[in-house]
C-alpha cells in the first residue's frame, strides 16, 4: 500500500496565541517535525505539510524531506487546508492519505500503523479513523476513491467529520496509545 502523510498546520491558532505550526516542545523540537516523524514511522512514503498563517516563518521549521504546500484560503477553515492537502497528494500515484493535525505532539507512529492496518484489503476505497475512549480523532486514513467527494462536500472548520460519519468508516481503537487530544497551549 502506497500512503502519503498529510499534516494540517495552516490555522492561526487563535486559542493558542499563534499558529501551531510555529510551536515547539519544551526541549525545542518543532511540532511539525514530530508530526512528520510519526507519519513516516507509521509507513507513509512521503509527507505533505499544509501551511497557511505565517507560512513564511513556518517554512523554516519544515523538516527535510517533507513537502510544504500553502493553503492561501486557510482563513476559510480546516476544509480549505484539507482540500489543498488532497490536491497535493493527487499529483502522485499514492493509494491513500494518512491525515493528522500539527497540534497532536503526543500522537505516536503506533496509532498511524494501527489505522493503516485497517486498510490492507482495499486501500483506495477505505476510510479509517483513530478513536480515543470512544471519541473520533486522528490519524484518519482516506482512500483515494473518496478524495473527490470529500473535497466537494467539506466546508468550514469541520474538515471531513460529516463525510466520515455518513460513510462506512472503520473505527480503530487507539485509546491505549494516547496522544489523541489536541493542544491549545
Amino acid at each position: 500500500m502506497d500512503v502519503t502523510g498529510v499534516v494540517l498546520a495552516a490555522g492561526a491558532g487563535s486559542r493558542a496565541g499563534g499558529p501551531k505550526a510555529l510551536r515547539r516542545t519544551e526541549d525545542g523540537t518543532p511540532w511539525l517535525e514530530i508530526a512528520c516523524a510519526a507519519l513516516h514511522d507509521a509507513g507513509c512514503r512521503e509527507v505533505i505539510i499544509v501551511l497557511g498563517a505565517e507560512a513564511d516563518a513556518a517554512l523554516a521549521l519544515v523538516p527535510r524531506g517533507a513537502l510544504p504546500v500553502v493553503a492561501t484560503d486557510w482563513q476559510d477553515g480546516q476544509a480549505a487546508s484539507l482540500r489543498v492537502g488532497l490536491a497535493a497528494a493527487a499529483t502522485s500515484s499514492t493509494d491513500a492519505v494518512l491525515l493528522t493535525l500539527v497540534d497532536l505532539p503526543e500522537q505516536t507512529a503506533a496509532a498511524g500503523r494501527r489505522v493503516l492496518d485497517a486498510a490492507v484489503d482495499d486501500p483506495r476505497g477505505t476510510l479509517a479513523r483513530a478513536h480515543y475512549d470512544g471519541e473520533p480523532g486522528h490519524p484518519v486514513l482516506m482512500g483515494r476513491d473518496h478524495w473527490g467527494d470529500i473535497a466537494a462536500t467539506i466546508v468550514g472548520d469541520m474538515g471531513a467529520r460529516d463525510y466520515l460519519v455518513r460513510h462506512l468508516t472503520v473505527e480503530v481503537d487507539c485509546s491505549d496509545l494516547g496522544g489523541g487530544a489536541d493542544r491549545d497551549d
